[in-house]
Parts: structure tokens; sequence; C-alpha cells
């Protein structure tokens, strides 16, 4: 009879210490869901910061092209996706007198990895050659600063040319770089719009709002 106490003690002793091994597991397990989407979260605010910046930024520029009777630049996605992709390539440059939109004329940076980054955003050298990229480097990239980068630097030029149509955005870091298109064949960043890559997105919004939800249901 003292055996079988024991034997069933164990038992239990052992039932216990599973089922306490499970609730850990899953407790940890929960953990390590809501740090993921945590970081999920934050870097979702960080985009919409950086979006944020560069829809200001469009319509700082557009604003600048009213007042010399201009017509509005409208967004070109893949001219965007270049414009994130060069950016990318630049956030780990520093921010000097000599870089970005104080770049002296004819030391303008060359891009290696151009074709690569063509590919990446489903465009060719053909209908990308008469574009314009025009990189600024601005810390923190203070809003106040960004615009003037653009609108009273060498990059005027630029913007007040009537034969540019399109802009895509892109930012990362210090770096902020705008792609001039043009409505014509050589300029257009044609085919079609990054919707034609076949890749369902979600808007930042909508996603931060997916992934609160998330986290809620795990707390």
């Amino acid at each position: 009879m003292h055996k079988l106490k024991r034997s069933l003690c164990y038992s239990a002793e052992l039932t216990f210490s599973t089922e306490t091994v499970v609730l850990q597991l899953n407790s940890s397990m929960a953990s390590l869901q809501q740090l993921f989407l945590l970081s999920l979260l934050f870097h979702s605010l960080l985009i919409i910061k950086c979006d944020d910046e560069e829809d200001n930024l469009l319509q700082g520029i557009n604003q600048y092209r009213a007042s010399l009777n201009l017509t509005a630049l409208t967004k070109n996605d893949r001219a965007e996706c270049l414009a994130d992709e060069l950016a990318d390539q630049f956030k780990n440059q520093p921010c000097t007198n000599t870089t970005g939109s104080n770049t002296v004329p004819g030391t303008e940076p060359q891009y290696s990895d151009y074709p690569k980054l063509l590919t990446k955003c489903h465009l060719n050298v053909t209908t990308t050659r008469d574009g314009q990229i025009l990189p600024a480097c601005v810390p923190n990239l203070d809003s106040s600063l960004v615009l003037s980068n653009f609108t009273k630097s060498q990059y005027s030029g630029s913007l007040n040319d009537t034969k540019y149509t399109g802009i895509g955005i892109g930012s990362e870091d210090n770096w902020i770089v705008v792609v001039l298109t043009t409505s014509t064949p050589d300029g257009d960043y044609a085919p079609g719009t990054n919707s034609d890559n076949g890749a369902a997105s979600l808007t930042a919004a909508g996603h931060v709002v997916f992934l609160l939800v998330s986290f809620l249901l795990l707390v």
C-alpha cells in the first residue's frame, strides 16, 4: 500500500511537472509572439514616418511648382520603387558639404548596382534615360530643411523643368531621394505600376491596425 501511494504521488508529481513545463513553454511562445509583433509594429511606425516625410516633400515641391505656374508632379510607382532602392544604397554615407544637393556638378555618384536596382523595380534603361535622380542628405530629415535642399539648390533647375511630369520619392535614415519622370517613352518609367508585380500589399496604416489587433488578441 505504501509503495502504491509513493507510485501515485510520483505519477502526480510527474504530471504536474509536465503541465508546468507545457505552461512555461506556452508562456514563452506567447512572449516571443508578442515581442515579434511589437518589433513589426515599431517597424511599421517607422514606415509611416518615412511616408509622412515623403508626402510632405511632394506637397512642398508641388506648391513650389505652382508658384511658378507649372503643373503638379504626379506619383509614379516605379520611380518611387527606384528612389527607395537608391536611398537604401546611400543610407550608410554621412552627410557632408559635398554630398547630396551640395555635390559638385560632374562628380555625381555612380551607381554600380544600377541595372540590378532597375530589375528590382521592373524597369529598364530605355524607359528611364530621360529621368532625373536627385539625392539629398539632411540630418534626421528635418522637414524644414528637406524642401530647401531641393528648391533652393542646384536641383531647382530640374524642378523648374516643364518636361518632368512624374515623381517618386524614397527615404532611408538621413537620405531622401527624388526621381523625376517624363511623359515620353524614354523617361516615363514604363511598364505599368508596382501593382503589376503580382504582390498584394497592405497600406502602412492598415498594416499597423492589423498588428495592433493581433497583439491585443495575444495579451
